[in-house]
Formats: structure tokens, sequence, C-alpha cells
């Protein structure tokens, strides 16, 4: 022990450059915290509208994360087409692309002069963008990907056999993704739905420019934080321990239980 120590002091030193660094600005929200007065804090309007347009939003996101993400990641995990790398580095692009960007390219679909957008308003008079339907759809944009990424890894690793041994007994397709991919890669799943909802609970630039920044429609928690932090400092801080709690607290259930 006191030899191993001294062998592996270089990459102790930047290990523990690389922990500070992303634990000191957390323990600065701690100490920062106005810990006498926090649940005045909490009570600010701001605090309570965006953490339930946050816990709806986020709800409904994975939700439909869950539904076309799930079949998505095993169709990517069980094709071995040309094509199929090309899918998946298209499927990743929101991981790389700037958020803002993200949302300029959903207003470009969805907007009122946009490829889709433009018809739905003229056709149904239906108009997407600064909705609370824009939050989310800001959110499985940005979210999406990471869900199908873990899963698809957890499901590229299921042995071909098992899927033969469903055939043999007279599963489809459909059975053998239902009966037996989804239950085997459980903890795949729960992976990539923490990360999924992380996301999701975090999004900022796409919303901002999709949806806006209205109180108690497309106000979300973080975009709550940034609106506070000029008129009330004090319930900007309040909110981010708030979530910053939530995400501890989410992430740590999930690991004790599925992602050890």
């Amino acid at each position: 022990m006191t030899t191993v120590l001294p062998r592996r002091l270089p990459l102790l030193v930047p290990a523990a450059v690389g922990v500070g660094f992303l634990v000191l600005p957390l323990l600065a929200l701690l100490l920062r915290a106005d810990w006498p007065d926090l649940a005045t804090h909490l009570r600010a309007p701001v605090v309570g509208q965006s953490l339930r347009l946050s816990a709806l939003t986020t709800s409904v996101t994975m939700v439909v994360v869950w539904l076309v993400g799930t079949p998505l990641a095993w169709l990517l995990a069980r094709s071995d087409h040309p094509l199929t790398s090309w899918a998946r580095a298209l499927i990743t692009v929101p991981l790389v692309l700037p958020p803002v960007v993200g949302g300029v390219a959903l207003l470009m679909t969805w907007g009122r002069r946009g490829v889709l957008g433009g018809w739905l308003d003229q056709t149904f008079g239906i108009t997407v963008p600064f909705t609370t339907v824009a939050v989310v759809m800001a959110e499985i944009f940005v979210a999406l990907p990471f869900y199908v990424i873990a899963v698809e890894g957890a499901m590229r690793g299921l042995d071909r056999r098992y899927d033969e041994i469903a055939a043999t007994l007279g599963a489809g397709p459909v059975r053998t993704f239902l009966r037996v991919a989804v239950p085997l890669t459980l903890p795949g799943v729960a992976a990539g739905s923490a990360l999924a909802w992380a996301r999701a609970l975090g999004e900022f630039g796409a919303t901002i420019t999709f949806a806006g920044s209205f109180p108690g429609r497309t106000q979300t928690a973080p975009l709550g934080v940034y609106a506070a932090l000029e008129q009330d400092p004090e319930a900007a801080l309040a909110l981010s321990l708030v979530m910053l709690l939530l995400s501890v607290l989410v992430l740590g259930l999930l690991r004790s239980r599925w992602l050890r």
C-alpha cells in the first residue's frame, strides 16, 4: 500500500484536479445558500411554477422517449444493414449540436413558417412554438439520443441466441422484443432513462429558443433560475438547490438499484 500510492501519484494529482473542478461549484451552491430563510425563498412563485412545469414536461418527455426510443434502440442493435451506422450517427447529432441551434432547427420545422409548422398553422390553425408542447418537443430532441445510445449498447450485448430460442418457441419479433429483449436489458433501460431525464430536466438553449420563457407555460426550472437571477437571486439559488437535490436523489436511487 505504501509503495503503490507514490507510484500512482502522477495519476492521482490530475484526477483530484478533475474531481475538484466538478465538485467545487456544487459545494459553492451549498455554502452560498441562505439556509435559515430557505423555506421562504422556496415559496417564491417562480420556484413552484417552474418546478411544476418541469415535472410535467419531463414526465411526458420520458413517456415519449420510452415509446419511440426503445424500439429504435432494438432495431439499431439488431440491424446489420450498411446504412445503420449512418442512421446511428444521425440520431446522435443532437448530442454535439449546440442547444440553441437545436432550437432554431425545431423552429424551422415546426414554426409558423417552418416546413411542417406552416402547414399545421394554415390547415388546422395549430401553432406549436412558444407553448408547453414546444417545451416537451425541445426536451425530447435533446434527451432521446442519450436514451437510445445507452439502451442500444445494452441490447447489442444481448446474446442473439435468445432471439433464436424465442423464434423456435413461436415468438414473433414484437413478442421477442417485449418479452425477452426489454426485460433482460432493464439495467440499460434504467441507465438510459436516468441520462435522458437529467438531460431533459436541465435543458435550456433549445427550450428558450423554441418555446420562450413564459411563467407557468414554458418557463421550466432552468429558465426559472435564469429569470430569477436578476430579480430574486436567493430564489434562483433555492431553485438551483432543489434541482441539484432532485438530480442527486434520482441518480442515486437508480444507481443503487440498477446502475451497479
